[in-house]
């Protein structure tokens, strides 16, 4: 099967550009609920699974062994802003570990946040690699590191946190990955089907946070996500507006090249969409129009009208254009 058109953009009357792409929606069993275009592509949820990833943090015993907050969980799962909401805690957690930003692996970047990169260049200091939108991940590879006492290369594949990583993304995805490639971040992401990614959360959000190990470590991981959502992005950001729209009771998590996923813990439902051309507004459009299908979001809600509905503006605020779904996609 073929991506299928998911998104249009409309302009003056005429269809200008289409979003392609697959979209997934699993139940508690795994088992597909819905889909469109392909479930069974094979993507990089690249960092749409970043909570697929802190798995082992908690399962381990390192985030009990370490005393780690709901915050430090919600920006193990962040890909964020690199505001000084994120990194001074980030900071603080590496301190804690005895640790500093040359132990991370994640590399520098300018933070996205415009008061954070403003204090930079007037200040002509250079970004850390705490400023990088994954810092908050890579800390937690670190504490798990540290836990299993295991070599400072964190994100080698065959270092014990990266296989550690691979074990827990295999089993809640119920794939063998067919391969990694190396993220944004440097350390490996995995591959699997947009079903196994739709599968796994569908496991978190089916979880039992009195389960078993597993289970308690996924109600853990979404429940800090929901707590705090300024954490797992930051203002302004698709993934921080969704989550305070739905008030706590869904977790949604980006990734790059458009990837997006959702997990619906009072309908026991996982999302997952991939578009093809790597349009983030396009995924940012589709995972809204799934929630907005699966009753999560009232469809008059101002964000559906930021991410979906309302009319595109120009520089001047004229109405210029709108995206719609495309026929047959979540209507």
């Amino acid at each position: 099967m073929a991506a299928i058109p998911l998104i249009e953009l409309w302009r003056g009357g005429m269809l200008e550009s289409v979003h392609a792409g697959h979209a997934v929606i699993c139940d508690e069993s795994g088992a597909i609920v819905e889909a469109w275009g392909d479930p069974e592509a094979v993507i990089f949820p690249r960092s749409s699974c970043k909570m697929i990833q802190a798995l082992p943090l908690i399962e381990s015993g390192a985030a009990e062994a370490f005393g780690l907050a709901e915050a430090q969980l919600a920006l193990a799962c962040a890909s964020h802003n690199g505001a000084h909401i994120h990194t001074d805690p980030v900071n603080r957690w590496l301190a804690d570990l005895g640790m500093g930003d040359d132990d991370l692996r994640c590399g520098t970047q300018m933070p996205d946040d415009r008061d954070a990169r403003k204090e930079l260049m007037c200040s002509d200091a250079a970004p850390c690699q705490v400023h990088n939108n994954c810092s908050g991940k890579h800390a937690g590879f670190l504490t798990l590191g540290r836990h299993l006492k295991a070599g400072p290369d964190y994100v080698e594949v065959d270092h014990p946190v990266q296989k550690a990583v691979r074990a827990a993304f295999e089993e809640v995805t119920g794939e063998a990955s067919p391969g990694y490639g190396i993220d944004g971040c440097s350390a490996p992401n995995f591959a699997t089907s947009l079903h196994g990614l739709g599968r796994a959360m569908a496991g978190f959000a089916a979880a039992n946070p009195e389960g078993n190990a597993r289970e308690r470590a996924m109600a853990r991981l979404w429940r800090a996500m929901v707590a705090y959502p300024a954490l797992v992005a930051g203002e302004g950001r698709a993934c921080t507006n969704l989550m305070r729209a739905m008030g706590g009771k869904v977790a949604v998590k980006t990734g790059a090249e458009a990837v997006f996923v959702a997990i619906l813990p009072e309908m026991k439902r996982g999302v997952a969409v991939k578009i093809l051309d790597g349009g983030t507004r396009a995924s940012e459009a589709a995972i809204t129009a799934l929630l907005v299908r699966l009753g999560a979001l009232e469809a008059g809600h101002p964000v559906v009208g930021r991410y979906l509905s309302d009319p595109m503006l120009n520089r001047r605020g004229i109405a210029v254009g709108e995206m719609r779904l495309a026929p047959g996609f979540a209507a």
